[in-house]
C-alpha cells in the first residue's frame, strides 16, 4: 500500500526543522540557488547531504561543478526565506542579501549562523531528487537564533 502525496505532505510538515539555502557556484551571468533541508551524514570524514530537485537549475550545476554551500538561516532571515523559495529571479534574490565569494568561489551568506562549502563525493538518484553528499572543506558558524519551520509555518523557539 503506498500513501498519496497529502498523505506525505501532511506527515512531514510536523517535522520540526531549520531553514538553509543551498548554493552552486556562482558566475556573473549565472546564480543558482534553491531552499531546502540539509541532513549529517558523517563526522569523519565530515560530510552532509542535501537532497535537490532534478528539475532545479542549482542541481545541475552542482552535479556539474562539483560543489555546494549550505547557508543555515537566522531568525531574522524569514523574508531570504521566501524570497529563495522562489517567486523572484535568482538576480533579484541576490541583489536582497548580503552575500561573498567563499573559500571554493561559492556563493556564501552573510549573516547567518553558519555556512558550510562542500566538494561533491557522491550523488545518488532517488525519485524526483539528487541525494547529493558532500565533504565539508569550510565553515563559518556565528551566534543567533535559527529560523525554524514546523506545520507549514516559520517558529520561534521558546525561551
Amino acid at each position: 500500500m503506498t500513501i498519496d502525496n497529502q498523505e506525505f505532505k501532511n506527515a512531514l510538515k510536523l517535522w520540526a526543522s531549520g531553514v538553509s539555502v543551498v548554493t552552486a557556484p556562482y558566475s556573473e551571468e549565472e546564480l543558482h540557488t534553491c531552499a531546502t533541508g540539509f541532513s549529517s551524514v558523517s563526522m569523519d570524514p565530515p560530510q552532509i547531504l542535501v537532497c535537490i530537485n532534478d528539475t532545479a537549475e542549482t542541481g545541475a550545476a552542482i552535479l556539474e561543478d562539483k560543489k555546494f554551500a549550505v547557508n543555515i538561516l537566522t531568525a531574522a532571515q524569514q523574508q531570504v526565506s521566501n524570497e529563495f523559495a522562489g517567486g523572484s529571479s535568482m538576480q533579484e534574490r541576490f541583489a536582497n542579501v548580503a552575500w561573498h565569494k567563499g573559500s571554493l568561489g561559492l556563493p556564501v551568506f552573510d549573516n547567518v549562523l553558519a555556512s558550510m562549502e562542500c566538494t561533491v563525493v557522491q550523488q545518488i538518484r532517488a525519485g524526483t531528487h539528487w541525494v547529493i553528499i558532500g565533504e565539508i572543506k569550510s565553515t563559518q558558524c556565528h551566534a543567533g537564533n535559527p529560523l525554524l519551520y514546523f506545520n507549514s509555518s516559520y517558529q520561534d523557539i521558546a525561551e
